[in-house]
């Protein structure tokens, strides 16, 4: 390989350049083999050839001009910079629509189009040459456009006109516009429609006098208080989405001063949060969304409750707060099991704020900003309450708003549209670490283990083959091989946890632990004092563990797309690279289920490749 520091070459040499240039077009290629891509951003390049991000650009930008490079600038996108003669043997994208299915066949997506069909169309499918969109309802009701005009244009974009199919996406825009809530001069809320065939056939069919009081004309009617909510996920179950445009109380000012500098889309995902004054944060683990709440709350500068769904998160967020921006601790309390007590910011766990003896203390205070944290809980019927809390500004946060009961589209009815950045965009940009899966299929240890997995049905069938004996020999292979990295190794089951703790003399954490010891763990784990953990689901949400170079789930990819992401992000941190592995037993329906929930991550741009295990 050439020598990426190779920049004293003579400018008359093939792969030279000017004098002042600090980046050859040999280190470039250098570069992108070392990356493994064939085109790269500057901060990429810089911190593979290490130097700063603006000594790269410059070096590139010479390089072009000398016409050694080419690069291509579309969008708000980075910068792609890649050798000369590139474009002329990558074969060219190819869009495939299907107006009836409303579906998009896209081959050798460029990073442009991925951008912008995550706009309005859902990913359903992908392989290393082709993706596979879906354009549903909520896709288009949520899209972040002021105007129709907006959304066909940028479906222009991408798919060239398509009259059927623009037909569809103009009904489902103006169907999601029928029904709003406003607030009366009075000050209560009010439920409109656009016509009087809507208000009585739709909505007073399918409300109840418990939500609706009366009518005040043909298209209003008087909302029952506290019941906004409930009104929201009813008509939206009907196929109406309601607009929310009340004029809700900020409660107390609350001045916010911000210790850490934004990222550029971060800037951007308040930018466009600021602008509806609602939504939900959608990008990859480590993309920063905490961070980026944090500036929201600076921004909306009022008393703001945020609900996590553990304590481990709140206290979290809490250390966060606190080494981030000017407030003190006597302005930020926590409520939950462990501490009950109500400040200007106030974090709560999602369990404790829904219950009746507790309700009416959050009720009362008038919030600026509420922030949901992993938010694609809410449709839960045990966090569900805590959406009908009142506050002026809603932020929900989630690196995969997915549910396998398909109720994503609930979640951003009840907190806000979908603000988001394509991860392809950070991975390349290098602020978000892109994992590698390796998915090793694993045999049956003997033909006992077997025949046991045959003879059982349902659940305990995929707890036989998610605990197979050979799995704790395949673990043990993986550590071996990674040495002293930073590794998590996750279970499902409790006996297989402290089975494999045993065996493998590694603490194991688990929602029966003590509170305070899993706190001590997995803070030796962060500062480094301990290298290796066993970690049940207790550690899939949000629990801060940036060091993680390595993943090993052992256990429980038969759960969901959501939990397969989860555990991937505990090591997609801008530091490195990092490694997950999955395990799955050969011939059972795990293979399965971990194939399909890892595709997800596919079509996020990640790596993922298939090994069998001897």
């Amino acid at each position: 390989m050439t020598d990426p520091n190779a920049s004293e070459q003579s400018p008359e040499s093939e792969e030279g350049s000017t004098d002042e240039t600090a980046i050859t077009a040999a280190a470039f290629r250098a570069a992108l083999e070392e990356l493994g891509e064939p085109v790269a951003t500057a901060s990429a390049v810089a911190r593979v050839l290490d130097c700063t991000q603006t000594e790269a650009s410059d070096a590139l930008d010479e390089l072009a001009d000398a016409g050694k490079l080419e690069r291509m600038d579309v969008s708000d996108d980075p910068v792609l910079w890649y050798p000369r003669g590139f474009a002329d043997f990558v074969d060219p994208e190819h869009v495939i629509v299907f107006p009836e299915r409303r579906e998009l066949v896209v081959e050798r997506p460029e990073q442009f189009t991925r951008a912008q069909l995550t706009q309005f169309a859902h990913l359903v499918d992908s392989s290393a040459d082709a993706y596979i969109y879906e354009i549903r309802e909520e896709d288009v009701w949520w899209a972040p456009y002021d105007h129709i005009d907006g959304l066909i244009g940028t479906m222009r974009d991408v798919l060239g006109e398509t009259p059927e199919l623009e037909e569809w996406v103009e009904r489902q825009w103006t169907r999601a516009r029928k029904f709003a809530l406003t607030t009366h001069a009075d000050g209560y809320t009010v439920l409109e429609a656009e016509s009087p065939e809507l208000m009585g056939n739709i909505a007073r069919q399918k409300l109840d006098e418990d939500q609706l009081h009366g009518p005040i004309s043909d298209t209003e009617s008087w909302v029952v208080e506290g019941k906004e909510g409930a009104i929201k996920r009813t008509l939206y179950d009907a196929g109406y989405p309601v607009q929310d445009q009340r004029e809700l109380e900020g409660g107390a000012v609350l001045d916010i001063d911000l210790d850490i500098d934004l990222r550029e889309y971060q800037e951007d995902w308040l930018d466009r949060f600021l602008d509806t004054g609602a939504g939900v944060l959608v990008g990859p683990p480590g993309s920063g969304k905490t961070v980026a709440a944090i500036g929201a709350m600076a921004e909306v500068g009022g008393e703001s409750l945020i609900l996590a769904p553990s304590r481990e998160l709140a206290g979290q967020w809490r250390e966060q707060l606190l080494e981030n921006t000017s407030l003190d601790p006597e302005q930020v309390g926590e409520y939950h099991g462990g501490e009950k007590s109500i400040r200007p910011v106030t974090i709560a766990t999602y369990q404790t704020a829904g219950m009746d003896r507790h309700r009416k203390l959050f009720d009362e205070r008038r919030w600026g900003l509420i922030v949901y944290d992993e938010v694609h809980h809410v449709p839960a019927s045990i966090y569900r309450r805590s959406a009908d809390l009142q506050a002026k500004h809603r932020l929900g946060l989630s690196a995969t708003p997915i549910r396998e009961d398909d109720k994503e589209g609930e979640i951003f009815t009840l907190i806000g549209p979908p603000i988001g950045t394509d991860w392809a965009k950070l991975f390349e940009a290098g602020f978000v670490a892109k994992p590698e899966i390796e998915l090793r299929y694993v045999p049956w240890r003997s033909e006992t283990d077997r025949t046991e997995y045959a003879s059982v049905e349902g659940h305990e069938r995929r707890q036989v083959a998610g605990t197979n004996p050979a799995k704790l020999d395949a673990v043990r292979s993986l550590l071996t091989e990674h040495g002293e990295a930073k590794t998590l190794i996750f279970v499902e089951w409790l006996d297989q946890g402290e089975e494999y703790a045993e065996a493998l003399s590694i603490p194991f954490i688990s929602g029966e632990t003590r509170y305070a010891e899993r706190e001590r763990l997995f803070d030796e784990f962060r500062r480094g004092a301990r290298e290796r953990l066993v970690v049940s689901r207790v550690g899939d949400e949000g629990i801060d563990l940036p060091s993680a170079e390595v993943a090993i789930v052992a256990s429980g990819l038969g759960g969901s797309r959501r939990q397969g992401s989860q555990r991937a992000g505990r090591t997609m941190r801008p530091t490195g690279n990092s490694q997950v592995y999955v395990l799955a037993t050969r011939g059972t329906r795990e293979e399965e289920f971990a194939r399909n929930q890892l595709r997800h991550l596919a079509g996020k741009g990640v790596r993922l490749r298939e090994t069998d295990v001897s």
